[in-house]
């Protein structure tokens, strides 16, 4: 009788393409799978909360499997860990009730975006952050970005996976600007996110931090709905998923 493990793991998305399972077998599912594979000597399906893009960090991601070996959880830890690449790590794990589904019970996700506003940006924070070196106004960066918190219609602020939403409606509980020298963070939390919306609503406040853009566009895009010709996609490397909350 199988038995559901819950997961929480940590990865640099630098070198994967994602979280979903690939043909060429270069995501975190796909070498989740191949590690439970090894230790199990089966085929299972590791269900993640959520998918992350390439090149996406993930501080604590997470995930359920059904497993028939029994090992005690610290076990699994360490014999995932030992077979999966560094770049990878499984925190924690623990046994859990069948009714826990790593998707599906979720009641919401922290993402946070960095971004280096300093002349240079240091070798470490390659892939790390997003390099705008440009002057900046973080005041209309703060003030452009509470203009996202509440229930809003977010498909202009969405991309197009392949296949409709069945609704574009969101709730961001609060977002948080944050800066530490030449380090800016922008943390959201909220009830969900649809596909590239993250960082979609970073280029917009970049954009308006950088004078390229007006505060209220982005109020008429959320009252719209509509998607603008006029977008910009902040790059995958400055975000993480900081947390799911259930």
């Amino acid at each position: 009788m199988s038995r559901r493990l819950k997961l929480i793991v940590a990865y640099d998305g630098a070198p994967f393409a994602g979280w979903q399972s690939q043909s060429h077998r270069n995501t975190v599912q796909d070498h989740l799978e191949r590690a439970f594979k090894r230790v199990t000597g089966g085929a299972v399906r590791v269900h993640g909360a959520g998918r992350t893009d390439a090149a996406v960090h993930a501080l604590a991601q997470c995930a359920h499997v059904d497993v028939l070996k029994f090992l005690p959880a610290d076990r699994w830890i360490k014999a995932l860990n030992a077979l999966l690449p560094s770049a990878i790590r499984v925190l924690r794990c623990r046994y859990v009730s069948k009714h826990f589904h790593a998707r599906l019970a979720a009641k919401g996700k922290i993402y946070r975006y960095r971004i280096w506003t300093g002349p240079i940006l240091p070798p470490f924070e390659y892939r790390r952050a997003w390099h705008v070196a440009q002057p900046r106004d973080l005041k209309v960066l703060k003030s452009a970005a509470k203009h996202f918190v509440g229930t809003h219609d977010f498909a202009s602020f969405a991309a197009n996976r392949g296949k409709p939403e069945t609704s574009t409606i969101r709730t961001i509980n609060s977002v948080r600007v944050r800066q530490k020298g030449p380090c800016v963070t922008i943390e959201f939390d909220g009830n969900g996110f649809l596909y590239k919306m993250v960082r979609l609503m970073v280029g917009a406040l970049v954009r308006c931090a950088l004078g390229k853009m007006c505060i209220e566009e982005i109020t008429s895009r959320l009252h719209s709905g509509k998607v603008g010709a006029d977008r910009f996609v902040a790059p995958a490397e400055g975000l993480y998923l900081v947390r799911v909350r259930y």
